[in-house]
Order: C-alpha cells, then sequence, then structure tokens
C-alpha cells in the first residue's frame, strides 16, 4: 500500500468517530489546548487526548509546544490530502451526472420527434378517414 493511501485510510477512519469530527470542527476557528477542547465534551482529558492522538497519527492535526501548553492545529497537509481526493470524486461525479444529462436531452428529443411524428400520422389518418367516408356518401354506402 503507497504512503498517500495509507495516510488517507488513518485520516478516514480517524474521521468515523463524531467526537473526533467535533474536535476538527472547533480547531477549524483555531487552534486549542486539550483542556479547550475537552470543554464541551462529558468526558476526561486523558480521552481527548487519545482521540489528539488518533487525529495527529492520522495526520489531521499538529502540536505545537508553548511553555507548558501544547495547542493543537488542524494539519494543513493532511486535510489537503483529503480534500484532494475528494475532489476527484466530485469530478468523476460531475462527468456522471454530464453524461446523464445528454442522455436525457437526447431521450427528450427523440420523444419530440416522435411524438411530432405521431401527431402527423394522426393528422394525416383523419383526413384518409373523412376522404374515405365521403366517397362512401356519394355511393350511397353507409360508414
Amino acid at each position: 500500500m503507497r504512503q498517500t493511501e495509507s495516510n488517507l485510510n488513518a485520516a478516514f477512519a480517524a474521521l468515523a468517530d463524531p467526537t473526533r469530527r467535533a474536535i476538527l470542527a472547533r480547531l477549524a476557528s483555531g487552534e486549542a489546548t486539550v483542556m479547550e477542547l475537552a470543554l464541551p465534551f462529558e468526558m476526561t482529558q486523558p480521552a481527548i487526548s487519545q482521540h489528539l492522538k488518533v487525529l495527529e497519527q492520522a495526520g489531521l492535526i499538529v502540536t505545537r509546544v508553548q511553555g507548558t501548553k501544547r495547542p493543537r492545529r488542524l494539519a494543513k497537509a493532511g486535510i489537503a490530502a483529503m480534500d484532494q481526493w475528494l475532489a476527484m470524486l466530485r469530478k468523476a461525479l460531475e462527468r456522471n451526472y454530464n453524461r446523464l444529462d445528454q442522455v436525457l436531452a437526447a431521450m427528450e428529443s427523440h420523444k419530440t420527434i416522435d411524438s411530432d411524428k405521431t401527431d402527423s400520422n394522426k393528422a394525416g389518418s383523419s383526413k384518409t378517414d373523412s376522404a374515405k367516408a365521403m366517397r362512401s356518401n356519394k355511393k350511397g354506402e353507409t360508414p
């Protein structure tokens, strides 16, 4: 397995946990210490630290040493790698939707053409029926 693929696997595995997603969402607004990150959760500081360790191992956050504090922040490279992979999927979906739009447009144009043909056949058929009825009446036949 390539390193990039391994990093993506770890990153998406880390995101499987709602607490870790909430931590990343909080860090999106700026760096924070473990205690600041633990505030909204009903869990201990060691439990939050374990979540942070998983996020750091996945390459999604980094720790900065500031005296006795260790504030965490988002890791640009880890987030960018996931974004790049997701962008590839978005492009593939866009191509699929564009092809679907083309198929639907082709179906719609065929439907319109077929409808026009049916309408003209009906009009031609009713003219023929009227002509037959008139000929029959001239001969004294009942239609």
